[in-house]
This record gives structure tokens, sequence and C-alpha cells, in this order.
């Protein structure tokens, strides 16, 4: 190739890249730039910062070494006990959301060894109160540990006593004879933001105190964990819903965490740690904790007066959060989430109000709520004779009222143990042995015959369904569900299996029709 032509060659390529780039600047380039360059804020911006250098220093020293002066290692012990249908089943974990409680021993399939367990807790006095999970206490039989002692961070030991506890929070309180103990003081659960640091305090494993950090993922979680440590066998149980709403975090814990500190930057109480996900049984990457202001009405009220004082709001909803959402868009509902007013007993407080069938709750207390359970949580913080605004969706609008609280639910539908198949329209009996062990269950109530125009005819459900619980609380026999069914109303959920048929099923079911 001549010189002459090389040198056209590279002349050409030069004159192309520079116009190239000319063409770029001028006309491409120059609108995107002009997008920001006035160093102005849109309105619309998604402004995280409002156009202000974020905060990004933090420092957790101050608030960790105040907060493990006050998280406390709980160990219990039970003792040999004779059973009679090999391992017992956990009341809390499932193999995927599971208590942060750890065993020390496995037990055999006959007689139960001695036991001696693991937890946390929280002292929020200095004479001496501890706040702690149900679980981290309980004897797995619905009643307390035998012996209960309690490590400060300084090793001192003492034996503890119960004060009260409450199953369908996941909470107790216990007492050390002590004084001038270092405390941790209640933050604000509610203002606690996504993306939150958060610090969790305890003795996972059976270690020394240790503390994790991390963010708030989520709030307001309901995971259905607290229903299978409510015993259908108790009346007192019966009366009262689950409360869950719980602060979701990727703070790292595992077992033994239970009952420990969840605590924000400046050392404020939050949180009890209560669960994590584990999916494999190990922890999975989130944890859950029991807002603070949940907790210390219900703490309060146990030292007070031995048990929970609870406000009713008196209304019935759909347990089922898909079948609930669903209800809620029918209703016209369809830029938010809420709760589907079922019904609402003559003498509860939310028919004082003027709430009624078809409404949708959409706040409690200001605060929104998308489940049933979410809503529980809310109303867990008041006591009966508290006036609260609940504001409800009626006919295209938003209604605000002031509900005062009762003492009670409010009427109930009532299934006596003699009658539960003709009260369900079915033919029920207990699960034989034989086929309860080939389908790896403790029992369950095999719904022999649905009747046509029955409650049971209603649902889904078909001949040779074998009923094992109800809105997740474990039933292995007709008169435990029975008992699980009297003095509630509503729409519940029953779950099972069908023998031969691989999956679980779940069926809603008004009591209420």
């Amino acid at each position: 190739m001549k010189l002459k032509q090389i040198l056209l060659i590279t002349a050409i390529s030069s004159t192309t890249a520079i116009a190239s780039v000319w063409l770029y600047t001028s006309y491409i380039q120059k609108p995107l730039v002009n997008i920001q360059s006035n160093g102005k804020i849109p309105a619309n911006y998604a402004g995280f910062f409002d156009g202000k250098s974020a905060n990004t220093s933090i420092d957790f020293t101050q608030a960790s070494q105040t907060s493990v002066q006050a998280v406390v290692h709980i160990k219990t012990k039970i003792s040999a006990q004779k059973i009679s249908n090999g391992l017992p089943n956990r009341q809390r974990g499932n193999g995927f959301f599971d208590d942060l409680f750890d065993p020390f021993f496995e037990f055999g399939p006959q007689v139960m060894p001695e036991q001696r367990a693991s937890g946390s807790g929280v002292l929020i006095s200095d004479d001496g109160y501890i706040v702690t999970n149900n679980h981290v206490i309980s004897d797995q039989k619905g009643g307390i540990a035998e012996e209960i002692t309690v490590t400060l961070h300084n090793k001192k030991i003492f034996k503890a006593r119960l004060i009260g506890k409450d199953p369908s929070s996941d909470l107790a309180v216990l007492k050390i004879d002590a004084t001038e103990l270092p405390y941790l003081l209640y933050g604000n659960s509610d203002n606690v933001k996504l993306g939150q640091w958060v610090l969790a305090i305890g003795y996972p494993l059976t270690l020394e105190t240790t503390v994790t950090a991390g963010i708030v993922s989520a709030k307001g979680r309901t995971i259905g964990i607290n229903e299978r440590q409510m015993s259908p066998t108790s009346p007192d149980d019966n009366k009262v819903s689950a409360v869950e709403s719980f602060i979701q975090t990727d703070a790292a814990v595992n077992q033994g965490n239970s009952g420990g500190a969840l605590v924000n930057v400046t050392g404020e109480l939050i949180g009890i740690n209560s669960a994590i996900l584990a999916p494999n049984g190990t922890y999975a990457g989130y944890s859950f904790a029991i807002p603070v202001n949940i907790a210390k009405k219900i703490v309060n009220d146990l030292i007070q007066f031995g048990d929970v004082k609870r406000g009713y709001l008196g209304i019935t909803f759909i347990p089922i959060e898909e079948e609930n959402q669903k209800a809620v868009t029918k209703a016209g509902v369809t830029d938010k989430q809420g709760v589907f007013v079922e019904s609402t007993p003559t003498d509860g407080a939310a028919n004082e109000a003027g709430i009624k069938r078809g409404d949708v709750i959409l706040k409690i207390n200001s605060n929104p709520v998308a489940s049933g359970l979410e809503m529980s949580g809310q109303i867990a913080q008041f006591k009966p004779g508290d006036k609260i605004p609940v504001t409800y969706f009626r006919n295209g609008k938003e209604v605000v009222t002031t509900v005062t609280l009762k003492d009670s639910p409010g009427k109930k539908t009532e299934l006596a143990a003699n009658n539960i198949g003709e009260k369900l329209g079915a033919t029920l009996e207990n699960l034989s042995k034989t086929k309860a062990t080939a389908s790896n269950l403790e029992g369950g109530v095999l719904v022999k015959t649905i009747q046509q125009g029955g409650r049971l005819s209603k649902t889904r459900m078909e001949d040779g369904f074998v009923i094992t619980g109800v809105n997740g609380r474990r039933i292995i026999s007709v008169e435990e569900l029975s008992k699980l069914l009297t003095n509630v109303y509503g729409t519940v959920r029953l779950e099972g299996i069908y023998i031969g048929y691989e999956g679980t099923y779940a069926y809603p079911l008004n009591l209420n029709e």
C-alpha cells in the first residue's frame, strides 16, 4: 500500500472520530446533562437524602457496651418423665420458622430424660424484673420448667421465679432477688424504620454474651408461630387470638437468642428476639422480634395483675391473608390493604361504634393494618376501656370512629363436644393409630362423610380429609377439635391431609353461617 493511501485512510479515520465526538456532545449528551445540571431537585424526585449528604458514620460501641450489661442468660431444667407417644412435638418449631430456644440434649422414643435448655432475657428494672419469651421457660406441655436460673453479665447466678406468662404473645416475666441492677430503657417500636440499624444481644448456642448488627428488613410480620404454643385444651387460650406483629431483621441470631434484646443504636430496647427463619433447622438470614410497644403493655399487666388485661375490638375476620385481600378488593379498596369485617357481634365494641359487616378496617390508632393478626397486634397495646380511633372503608369513603374497647370479644358460636359433627355437617371420627402412624401423624380427625347443606359442604373439602390443625394449632382427636372450636366465631382455617396423597391442604370454614 502506498504512503499516500495510508495517509488518506488515517486522515479520514481521524476526521470521522472527531466528528462523532462532536455530534455526541452537542446533540446526544447535552439533554441528559441538562436533566440535573441546574442542581435543583425535581418535585417528583424520590430523594433519599433530600439533596443532603447521608451520615454514614455509625458507632455501635456505646449501645453494645450498655446493652450487654442488662441482657441475662436463662437456663432451665425439666426432670425426666415417661411419655406415651414417643417424641413430643416442639410447641414452636415447625422446620421453617423456628424459635431460638436451645436444648442441650436429645431424648428417646419412650422416656424423656432430664432436659436442660438455654435462652436469654432482658432486665427492665433495677430490682430484678426480667422479660423473656414464654417458650424459654416452658416445660413444652403448657406449664413452666421446674427450675429456672439467671446468670448476669457479671457471672452472678440467681434463682428466678415466674411472675406471669402470656402464650398468645410468647412473653413471660421473671423476677430475681437483687437490687441496683443495670437495665434497658424502653424505646418506641412504632418509630422503627426500614433500613434502620439494630443490634441483637443474647446468648446464642450457649456462648457468652454476643452482639450482632443488622438492619430492619420489614415491620408488622405475621408468621403464625405463636398459634402453635397456645394449648387447644385450655379454655383461657380459646378466648384470645395469637398476637403477632414482628420486627424482621437480618441481624445474625441463633438458638439461645430467644428472649434477648433488640436495641437501636442509642441502646434503647425496641424488641424481644423471638424466632428465626429456619427452613433447614438453622438460621437462614432473618429473625423476628416482638415490638417493645406490644411487650411493655403485656409485661406491665403481668407484673401488676399476674395476667393480661386485653381490650377487644369485637369483629370476625378472614384469617387467610389471600382470601382476606380478595374480600378487601371486592369491597372496593383497590389502592391499599386492610381487614375485611365478616361480622360484628351485637354486644361487641366495634358494633357499638357503628362498624358492620362489609366494612374494611384500614387503620388502628392511625397505624395501617393489612391482616387480622396485624390488627390484633395493634389492639394488644390497649386495655379494656381504652378509646382508640379506628379508620374503616365503606361505600367508597374512609370513616374514622372512636371505639371503646371491651373486656370480651362479644357473642360466640358454641360447638358442644357431643354434637360437633352435627354442627359441622359431617360424620367425624378419630384417626386410627395404624393410619396415623403410617402417615407420620400423632393423630387427627377423619372426616368420614360430608352432608349436603352442612357447613363443611360449603368448603371444597372432600370425604376422607384428615383434620390435623385449626388456624395453625395442632389437634389429634374429635374432642380436641370440639374444644378448640368452642367459643370461636367467624372464619377459621382447617388444615390437614388426604391419606395417600402428598402435601397439606387448608379450607376456610365460616362458623357464622
